[in-house]
């Protein structure tokens, strides 16, 4: 998990209906907001809101896609991988594994993990 994402506002976040709404919609393939807006029938604000604290989190990414009529708009997906929690000598421990996460992060996540 990065130093900025904690314990607590990753749980947070999941703990809302619609953030996990949209990350189980964007698991399966990019969406743009108004899509997921329809999707989770909330309303485009919401999914606004929701989308913000999950990119905070690093659980949804977002991308820029260009449409035949030659306009922007940006679609998200699901980054989130694993979710790992545990509970070791009185405290808990939370461990994210991301979708986007290089061979290098990988190889210094299990590098700490067998220290």
């Amino acid at each position: 998990m990065s130093e900025e994402t904690d314990l607590s506002t990753v749980l947070a976040v999941l703990d809302d209906e619609y953030a996990r709404e949209i990350l189980t919609n964007t698991s399966i393939e990019p969406m743009s907001a108004s899509t997921l807006s329809e999707r989770c029938d909330a309303s485009l604000p919401t999914i606004y809101r929701r989308l913000d604290r999950l990119e905070e989190c690093h659980l949804v990414t977002e991308e820029t896609e260009l449409a035949p009529d030659g306009n922007h708009f940006s679609v998200y997906s699901a980054n989130l991988d694993r979710l790992e929690l545990s509970l070791e000598d009185g405290s808990f421990a939370l461990e994210l594994t991301y979708r986007d996460e290089d061979v290098a992060d990988k190889f210094t996540r299990l590098w700490e993990g067998m220290r």
